[in-house]
């Protein structure tokens, strides 16, 4: 099968690879469509995966090729969506239900063989029931959906008429405007440093578009507020734009050092800001709710994600788009592939 490995950071290789075979409890996928997460570009371009080579990718949904011994309820064809994490279900997180605090996981394309290729094979403990006349690429991502969920839950939510806001208009904090507007915010304030994400946080359903910039001068607050970025300046603009009282979920994933302002500290301090972190988008029973809420409204169309889509590409193109990543020439959203 084509697979795209990783073999230290930078090196990314289009290869021929063994394709899996579904073991006891297992089945095979074959990928549908795979999406780059932010989480991949530090992973394949700076700090590299816990072990190389390896075959990364992790957002994904696919059909299902074959099934493995003992495996019931699922059949070839299948359309499927499939969550990255493989908890060990032993752990005290994992016992009470707190699989994304797992101690000892394992997970696609970052710690085993991932979905940068034709094949995956797949536990069913991993497998998601959709609509099988749903998009794959929607299905795809389902994971970025259920974190941007995942981090409002662990903000304590959003109550009707409150204001909601989104520090990074990617596409989790795209799905993040979504979920806010759906659970009642009555304005949404969305920040970008691009004014191009700034118009898709707009058609995501944000009421107020801010440069970055400019975020000094702006007198709105908002109640609940998600950063989905991981920079020292993404970090402190989210706390100083949480109204008093307020909650600020974290996302972004840091790759250096974070540091924060005095005044910001002093933010947080004296408004009695709450801040959160949040990590992955599981719950119990595992895969969680916010994967079938994600599900769901999906095929309710009340959950919308073919205006993020920038890209739609042939595998054999991820090696050159992670370049252009790099020497950051090329504006993009969301970008899916088609192994």
């Amino acid at each position: 099968m084509r697979a795209i490995v990783l073999h230290e950071p930078k090196d990314i290789r289009l290869e021929d690879r063994p394709k899996p075979e579904a073991g006891a409890g297992e089945v095979l996928v074959r990928v549908a469509s795979v999406g780059v997460c932010g989480s991949d570009l530090p992973r394949m371009l700076v700090k590299g995966a816990h072990k190389m080579p390896l075959i990364t990718g992790h957002e994904f949904s696919g059909h299902i090729e074959s099934l493995g011994q003992d495996v019931a309820g699922w059949s070839e064809g299948e359309l499927v969506a499939v969550a990255p994490l493989l908890p060990c279900n032993e752990c005290s997180q994992c016992l009470t239900g707190n699989f994304s605090r797992c101690r000892d996981y394992d997970y696609f394309g970052s710690r085993r063989d991932g979905a940068y290729a034709e094949y995956v094979a797949v536990p069913t403990q991993n497998l998601l029931k959709v609509e099988q006349s749903a998009d794959p690429r929607a299905i795809a991502m389902t994971d970025p959906a259920s974190i941007a969920l995942h981090a409002i839950w662990k903000a304590g939510g959003i109550e009707v008429g409150q204001t909601g806001g989104v520090v990074g208009c990617g596409p989790i904090g795209l799905y993040a405007i979504q979920w806010l507007k759906m659970m009642g915010a009555s304005r949404i304030l969305a920040v970008d440093v691009s004014k191009e994400k700034l118009d898709l946080a707009a058609e995501a359903g944000a009421s107020d578009c801010i440069l970055s910039s400019d975020v000094g001068g702006t007198k709105l607050k908002a109640d609940v507020l998600i950063e989905a970025v991981g920079l020292d300046a993404t970090i402190g603009s989210a706390i100083s734009l949480a109204a008093p009282g307020g909650h600020v979920a974290f996302i972004g994933i840091p790759v250096p050092d974070v540091s924060i302002p005095n005044s910001v500290y002093q933010t947080f301090l004296r408004q009695e800001v709450s801040l959160h972190g949040a990590w992955n988008s599981f719950g119990a029973p595992f895969p969680g709710p916010q994967w079938t809420t994600t599900v769901e409204k999906f095929g309710t169309g009340e959950l919308k994600w073919e205006f993020m889509i920038s890209h739609d590409l042939d595998l054999a193109e991820l090696p050159e788009i992670f370049r252009r990543f790099d020497a950051r020439d090329l504006f993009f959203s969301k970008v899916l592939f088609r192994p």
